[in-house]
């Protein structure tokens, strides 16, 4: 949903800005008009781009990391007598930066009657439209803490696996890094000088020499040809990623490599089904719960699977059969919707698949690093043994020559 950033006088005279989410421009300024503002001006915001996956360093993703605390906290709070306004002020002092700022514009709207979602909904950086809706569900049914203690679980339990399948990968890079600028500085500042010495001995360099020569001179004479190149590459192959086609294809790809599709599939099934379970037990509707989280999925082809689910579902089709049907749903999840719509046990078979998936995720995740690891010390050891052997082996022959 659009949101504006707007600049009203209010009935009091008194000049007031923030944000506002509505559907439209003229939705806005109805919405706006009905509180008897004089509008000064309204503007769309542009919505913050997640670069893929949220920027890890960006202020929104710790802000919506800091969410999760806040909303156990709340609901402690909640849960204890504490009115919501005062729960916010309470959270807010032990907060700093940007997000304490939006926990008190978030504070000023309820305060000024606002409901507790709608207030969150202006500030889509920050609180996801699953929080949104969540919180939205505990306002009508009159158990805010309970939407926001599972809420909290939720976001707990997925960042947990999502940090750990992170962890998996950070060591095998490391290594991968290391030994690409362990090959660059043997190349360009070990071997040059080395071989400017031995020409003169050697008619001829050994081919591994050869190899390593015709790079080193290309990184020395052409190194900003060659960085030029790596730039564009690597821009060119941001673009397709970014654009509809090339998310696809390349999403599409993942679910087909041998270790990566089955754990890929896994990971987002584990999040859509613990979403669904969450969202169920609140009392959402199946149809809203499919499209919820079928937007917090990174996987293309396994959202457009559950959005053709909750299409199917709207139009009053079999679930299972839609589920079936995409061909990216294991067979174990398209049962478990079929027994749970069968037996009304939906959700607690849903948070029992997400539990299973979350266990096969995790010892994939260590599968995956206990190969990777030796896979990367290997490839490194291949990198830089294949440049030392370039300049051991001229080495060796000019000291056979000498002899």
């Amino acid at each position: 949903m659009p949101v504006f950033e707007y600049c009203v006088v209010d009935g009091a005279g008194a000049r007031q800005s923030g944000l506002l989410s509505a559907e439209s421009a003229r939705d806005a300024r109805d919405r706006l008009r009905r509180d008897a503002c004089q509008i000064e001006s309204l503007a769309e915001r542009e919505a913050t781009t997640a670069g893929g996956t949220r920027g890890w360093l960006s202020f929104a993703s710790r802000d919506s990391a800091r969410w999760t605390e806040a909303a156990h906290e709340m609901a402690t709070l909640l849960a204890g007598g504490v009115h919501l306004l005062s729960a916010l002020d309470t959270v807010a002092a032990q907060s700093t930066g940007t997000f304490r700022r939006t926990l008190l514009e978030v504070r000023d709207r309820v305060a000024a009657g606002a409901g507790f979602a709608e207030a969150l909904e202006a500030h889509p950086a920050t609180f996801d439209e699953l929080s949104v809706r969540l919180v939205e569900v505990g306002e009508n049914s009159g158990n805010l803490e309970s939407a926001l203690d599972r809420l909290a679980t939720f976001k707990l339990r997925w960042s947990g696996l999502r940090d750990q399948l992170t962890n998996a990968l950070v060591y095998p890079l490391f290594v991968l890094s290391f030994g690409t600028l362990a090959t660059l500085f043997l190349m360009t500042y070990v071997m040059p000088p080395l071989l400017d010495n031995l020409k003169e001995t050697l008619d001829q360099l050994p081919w591994p020499t050869v190899v390593v020569k015709f790079g080193s001179d290309l990184l020395l004479e052409q190194g900003w040809l060659v960085g030029l190149g790596a730039l564009l590459l690597v821009g060119t192959a941001a673009s397709v990623v970014r654009s509809g086609f090339g998310r696809s294809a390349l999403h599409r790809l993942a679910l087909r490599l041998p270790i990566f599709g089955p754990l890929t599939v896994k990971q987002n099934l584990s999040r859509a089904s613990l979403i669904l379970a969450t969202l169920l037990e609140s009392g959402l509707p199946l149809a809203i719960a499919l499209d919820l989280a079928a937007k917090s999925l990174k996987n293309v082809v396994i959202r457009r699977g559950l959005e053709q689910c909750r299409e199917a579902l709207t139009a009053g089709q079999d679930l299972a059969g839609a589920l079936a049907a995409t061909r990216v749903i294991p067979p174990l999840a398209v049962q478990i919707f079929a027994v749970g719509q069968e037996s009304g046990r939906l959700e607690e078979l849903l948070a029992r698949l997400a539990d299973d998936y979350d266990r096969q995720v995790q010892t994939a995740a260590g599968r995956l690093t206990s190969v990777l690891e030796p896979v990367m010390i290997m490839i490194l050891a291949g990198m830089i043994g294949f440049v030392l052997l370039a300049i051991v082996l001229p080495i060796l022959e000019a000291s056979h020559v000498a002899m």
